[in-house]
């Protein structure tokens, strides 16, 4: 039997994406191994990009055909064939035979003369076709555009082009293992162009994507994969040596691994709900050897520390909150098909759990960094917000810094095209 076309794989590994709402770390890995080695680039580069550019790519397909495409894997090859034709430099002929091909080689033969006539047609009258959509070039679901316009009415169109923007690939250097100028020297001597991060004084800015694990130093832990604005939390909490320390919604345990580099603690729990996101933990934080007898990881719903906490009493409490993640799109594209608007109160509601059941956890004196991966207000400074108002106990410490933007509560950096990803930060001190 004939391999599938690098096409028909792209269309595989977005089609549950679709029709089931699965994620592409759910859904891609799995198409990637049935890739030949030397095309896996191209695939990721395929399915990231149609992913990322959906909405818009959907408001052309509305031009082109005047009636909705019922069958997803039609509407998925078709519109693989557009961001072919419409961003990439696949010749036209190239990326018009191997899209209808993939149509056939997955079984949707009586598609193929359909899609075919599509692309044609685009490829024939593309200027026009996008200059009636204009509106739409933003890429994301309308609902998104509305909320960050009423949050961010300056600076939406950054946020959105950020979006729209491959991210660098950005790695936090071990400062156990080695220091970050031996590190770029390391990769100086592969012919690796890299420079050093703005802000995080442990961070490392590839200039383009490489295969992490053939770094130099992966298989000995001298370097995680972490966007900068992620590194600043571990420094921003800088919990004290010797302390008892609290990773909350932890995995993948990147931030328990930078809080682990950077000094001994009496003891670090890091918590997470899911047994095999608890397992990368493990995984993670035992390629960087940092699986130190004071490190407990477990699995723990952080919004019940009475199942878990045994009385015990933290210094300090990172809380890497969950959110909608609209601060890390441009890193995972998928975010725009799968968050809808109501996701948004729900998620407020489990933040605010979660902040009210882990603050009698921390000592008189202890500091707990409030985090998010989001850029809506509701998550984050609004957030601080109603928990600041309802808990006479707790003070907020200003963080200071030329990172981000002061807000009333907290910090909130922006996703830019040169810089971090979107992240919020707030700092509290627990008073009595």
């Amino acid at each position: 039997m004939k391999p599938l076309n690098i096409r028909a794989l792209a269309a595989q590994a977005i089609m549950p994406v679709i029709a089931q709402g699965m994620s592409l770390n759910q859904s891609l890995p799995a198409i990637q191994q049935r890739c030949a080695e030397r095309d896996r680039p191209l695939l990721q580069s395929l399915v990231y990009g149609t992913v990322r550019e959906w909405f818009y790519l959907q408001a052309l397909i509305k031009r082109l055909v005047p009636k909705p495409i019922k069958e997803d894997a039609a509407l998925v090859v078709l519109s693989l064939g557009l961001y072919q034709l419409l961003r990439t430099r696949v010749p036209t002929h190239a990326a018009i035979g191997e899209t209808v091909e993939a149509c056939k080689q997955l079984g949707f033969n009586a598609q193929a003369g359909f899609v075919n006539a599509v692309l044609r047609r685009f490829s024939q009258e593309h200027e026009n076709l996008c200059t009636q959509v204009t509106h739409e070039q933003h890429a994301h679901p309308h609902w998104l555009v509305k909320q960050l316009r009423k949050d961010w009415p300056k600076a939406v169109e950054q946020i959105l082009a950020a979006n729209n923007h491959p991210a660098a690939l950005t790695l936090r250097v071990n400062q156990r293992k080695i220091s970050r100028e031996a590190y770029l020297a390391l990769l100086a001597e592969q012919q690796i162009a890299a420079e050093v991060c703005q802000f995080s004084p442990v961070g490392v800015r590839l200039s383009e994507l490489h295969d992490v694990t053939r770094l130099p130093l992966y298989a000995e832990g001298g370097f995680s994969v972490q966007d900068e604005s992620a590194q600043l939390a571990a420094l921003l909490l800088n919990p004290a040596p010797h302390s008892v320390v609290l990773d909350a919604c932890a995995a993948p345990a990147g931030k328990t691994a930078h809080l682990l580099e950077q000094a001994d603690y009496q003891l670090l729990m890091a918590i997470d709900s899911e047994a095999q996101r608890v397992q990368r933990m493990h995984e993670n934080l035992s390629r960087l050897q940092l699986n130190f007898p004071y490190v407990q990881v477990l699995k723990a719903d952080a919004s019940r520390p009475d199942t878990w906490a045994n009385h015990q009493q933290f210094d300090a409490i990172l809380l890497d909150a969950p959110c909608t993640a609209t601060g890390v799109i441009r890193r995972h594209p998928d975010i725009k098909l799968l968050r809808k608007a109501t996701d948004v109160e729900q998620t407020v509601d489990l933040q605010r759990q979660i902040l009210r059941a882990l603050w009698p956890t921390l000592k008189v004196g202890g500091r707990l960094l409030y985090a998010t991966c989001s850029v809506l207000k509701a998550e984050n400074e609004y957030q601080i917000k109603a928990f600041l108002q309802d808990t006479p106990n707790a003070k907020e410490i200003p963080l200071k810094g030329y990172w981000g933007d002061a807000r009333t509560h907290g910090r909130q950096i922006l996703p830019k095209i040169k810089g971090g990803d979107g992240f919020y930060y707030a700092l509290l001190e627990k008073t009595a």
